[in-house]
């Protein structure tokens, strides 16, 4: 363990957020993978439960105006009670026991993105108040590990309590694991300043994130080579069991795939800090995105360990621009600005990847695999190529609270 995490788990205001990321990782992972179970169970439907996914995903478009809420308040109870209400809102899929009261389910899982879209940018924005800007790549790095990790568990826990009680066990236990998050925020000691009165208007607010994030010469670049290469994963994603189809092995196949991307995922997150700090964020992205370019020739190739090999290759470069993306946002603006900023860069990086998923579920039905995945290796190749070929922007100094 690198001293820098060892500092992170040792202070206790950081270590307190990330163990409130940790437990309400593991109710979210459940609930993501249950919430299509269950809705398949009761109407049999695949489209319907697709439509969980979907609405989950739909709030993270209106990321950059949700953001402005943890602009206009102080982040730490604003978390608390966002949990607290989450934690609440989950109780009401008690009455959800038939197909038609199916649409009690959908309205939650928005909801539930939409709170989703509000705790990840006040969350941003607390972590570097409560870790320090030189810190946040090690926290981010960590937080990564965490979640990837909580994936390898979670859904799986999910499932066994799902088929044993019921969805409604699991809403409790994800409502359990956001009240305790609650408890978590609650207890740091993180110092905020009441936020600046902004006079420009709600249009105004929430343009002045993306003008910040777009207008950044540091940070426009990580941001856009995260979204395109989260594009090209939504692609690579949906052609997944053509490659198990490929490989003469069982749908279920694909569950083995992911939980060795996982490994690799928390792999690179315990070690990004220190990646970070001696390559600089351009480049450890760009690195990250070459690493899922070989991933996807070896997914091409019909060996079992080749594409093993490639799933954790992928887990490995995957995270790292999002990281490295997260990671400048947060060390290049001002505090003030940084809720509608994180929500804006998280809006631009995540959700091409439901762009992608839905344009590769057409192309897996049109272009064999073994074409269409050498062809996005080179997508990315050339999407990692101004990162790892131009020169880093200097940081200008600027204000902590602005």
């Amino acid at each position: 363990m690198t001293p820098t995490i060892t500092r992170i788990l040792r202070d206790r205001d950081a270590s307190l957020c990330l163990g409130a990321v940790l437990v309400s990782g593991f109710g979210s992972s459940a609930m993501w993978l249950v919430s299509g179970i269950w809705a398949k169970e009761l109407t049999g439907s695949d489209g319907l439960a697709a439509l969980c996914a979907f609405a989950l995903w739909a709030p993270a478009l209106a990321g950059p105006l949700l953001g402005t809420i943890a602009d206009r308040t102080r982040r730490r109870p604003l978390l608390v009670a966002t949990n607290l209400a989450l934690g609440a809102l989950l109780t009401t899929l008690l009455l959800v026991d038939s197909a038609g009261t199916l649409w009690i389910l959908y309205a939650v899982l928005f909801l539930y993105g939409a709170c989703g879209a509000v705790t990840d940018a006040a969350e941003a924005a607390l972590v570097a108040a409560a870790v320090g800007k030189d810190l946040t790549g090690d926290f981010n790095g960590l937080r990564m590990a965490a979640n990837e990790g909580m994936k390898l568990v979670a859904p799986l826990a999910g499932a066994g309590l799902f088929a044993a009680h019921g969805g409604a066990r699991v809403a409790l236990l994800d409502a359990a694991t956001f009240v305790l998050a609650a408890g978590m925020f609650t207890l740091l000691r993180v110092r905020e300043e009441a936020p600046v009165r902004d006079d420009s208007g709600r249009r105004g607010r929430t343009a002045e994130g993306a003008r910040h994030v777009w207008g950044d010469p540091r940070l426009r670049p990580l941001v856009l080579a995260g979204g395109l290469t989260m594009l090209t994963s939504g692609i690579s994603g949906a052609a997944v069991h053509a490659v198990v189809a490929g490989l003469g092995r069982s749908p279920a196949y694909t569950g083995v795939l992911y939980g060795v991307q996982g490994a690799g995922s928390v792999l690179v997150g315990l070690a990004s800090g220190a990646l970070m700090r001696h390559f600089g964020e351009r480049r450890f992205g760009g690195a990250g995105i070459a690493l899922t370019a070989l991933a996807v020739v070896l997914h091409a190739l019909p060996y079992d360990a080749a594409v093993l090999a490639g799933s954790f290759v992928n887990g490995l470069g995957l995270p790292c621009v999002l990281i490295a993306g997260l990671t400048a946002v947060q060390r290049e603006t001002p505090r003030a600005l940084l809720g509608r900023a994180a929500a804006t860069a998280n809006t631009l990086m995540f959700t091409p990847t439901a762009l992608g998923i839905a344009l590769g579920a057409g192309l897996v039905e049109t272009v064999d695999h073994r074409v269409l995945l050498p062809v996005l290796a080179g997508a990315r190749l050339l999407i990692a190529a101004p990162l790892l070929t131009g020169r880093p922007v200097r940081a200008t100094s600027r204000p902590p609270t602005a």
